[in-house]
């Protein structure tokens, strides 16, 4: 690792409306090494790599490379200084092929693609990466997709590449693919930030590690000189203590919330089971993780339980109360609640406000009404109240939902999605005014 900083952040601070997104951030990345941005969801992680990458204006502060000041308006500005980010919803055109997507924007004119798909075969042969460059990237899986992004930035020669959250979508083995090839980076005397909140990978790649907490910086360490308890107490603010957990076997005694009896779910069009034969119990009080990778009808289960599709066999029961063909209203009215895999696309509406998002799932309930208009105090006293439980960082009920942080915009889908309030229970947000 060089002694002198590749880049440096000094002070910056990045403004959404009232809302500290970042304040006061410094931080220095050196060629050579991982530097791990560590935090909870809403840290201010990715909004101050953004802010390098130039997709976000710094309003404060500055930015360094080589010791000379530069001005990072646009990605643009960016790429031609060497910096790339894979961001954690892919900036990939999905009706375009792998080659297309990795030159577009940097080549002009006519030009000859197997040319290109040439040189994009070799440098994925390079590096252990079995893509077909002629392949359309919407028919990837998600993994293959991550490599591609991968191969934009080698293609532009990175010398500092900034991974948000990219394990995200990947299986334990795409995963350690994905590691070797950080560590690999950097032995090459590149620099990688890897934007996460996952201990276990933080202590395995990284070579330095910096800890955000409500926008700011609340830590700086190596990571030979921590551990996860101190990096959990820095995340959270506060002390953490030893997790215990419960033997399956207890749960047997608790009644069964959640039952599939051998469901399906056959699409038509394409004639294919998205699901086949599926069957399980969930008991009160017990979580149930259901692994794979993407695509693979996770979404489609889902979509099942919270009534989104009709099934083709098989039963779903809560509680002991056959609901397979309950329209999704009543199953809400029931306590099922869905966040979605992907919260741009199906999880909000961007440009709506923070009320209007939180009033989308109940529109048919009494208590929103009043003399047949909506009772727009009440909802917002209720899109406020679930505003501080959930800690979401917003300047209000008003916000609208594009102007916050992805950890942000999680949570308001999760307050959203969780049990709602007795209506005698709301109050008007008086607190935002």
């Amino acid at each position: 690792m060089s002694a002198a900083p590749f880049i440096e952040l000094r002070n910056i601070s990045k403004y959404f409306a009232k809302v500290v997104a970042n304040q006061d951030v410094s931080l220095e990345i050196c060629k050579g090494e991982v530097l791990a941005l560590l935090g909870e969801n809403g840290a201010g992680k990715s909004t101050i790599m953004k802010v390098l990458y130039g997709l976000y204006k710094a309003d404060e502060g500055q930015i360094l490379l080589d010791g000379e000041q530069k001005v990072i308006n646009s990605p643009k500005d960016a790429m031609q200084l060497g910096i790339a980010m894979i961001q954690q919803h892919f900036a990939l055109v999905q009706a375009h092929t792998v080659t297309e997507n990795i030159i577009l924007g940097l080549v002009r004119g006519r030009f000859d693609l197997k040319h290109y798909e040439k040189i994009v075969a070799d440098l994925a042969a390079s590096h252990g990466f079995e893509i077909d460059p002629a392949a359309v990237v919407g028919d990837l899986p998600v993994g293959v997709q991550q490599k591609v992004e991968i191969l934009k930035a080698l293609y532009q020669n990175a010398q500092l590449l900034i991974m948000d959250e990219p394990t995200a979508v990947l299986t334990p083995q795409e995963s350690a693919v994905l590691m070797n090839f950080v560590q690999q980076n950097t032995r090459a005397g590149k620099a990688v930030v890897f934007i996460t909140h996952k201990l276990r990978e933080v202590m395995e790649v990284a070579d330095r590690i910096v800890v955000m907490r409500g926008g700011k910086v609340v830590g700086d360490l190596r990571k030979d000189e921590t551990n996860e308890i101190e990096l959990s107490k820095l995340m959270v603010g506060r002390e953490i203590h030893e997790r215990t957990y419960v033997e399956d076997a207890e749960y047997a005694s608790q009644a069964v919330g959640l039952e599939l009896q051998h469901v399906s779910i056959r699409d038509l069009k394409e004639d294919v089971f998205r699901i086949k034969d599926i069957s399980f119990q969930v008991h009160k009080g017990e979580i149930l993780g259901i692994a794979g990778v993407s695509g693979n009808g996770q979404d489609a289960l889902c979509d099942a339980i919270s009534g989104y599709r009709g099934l083709t066999q098989g039963k779903i029961l809560l509680n002991g109360q056959e609901i397979s063909a309950q329209p999704v209203r009543e199953r809400i009215k029931l306590g099922i609640g869905y966040v979605p895999s992907d919260r741009h696309r199906y999880g909000l509406i961007l440009p709506m406000k923070l009320t209007e998002n939180m009033f989308l799932k109940r529109t048919f309930e009494d208590a929103w009404v009043k003399h047949g208009l909506i009772d727009q105090p009440r909802l917002d006293g209720y899109t406020a109240e679930k505003i501080l439980a959930y800690d979401v960082k917003a300047t209000g009920p008003d916000a609208v939902a594009r102007s916050l942080s992805g950890g942000n915009q999680q949570k308001v889908i999760l307050a959203r999605s969780g049990p709602g309030q007795r209506s005698d229970r709301l109050r008007p947000a008086d607190a935002w005014a």
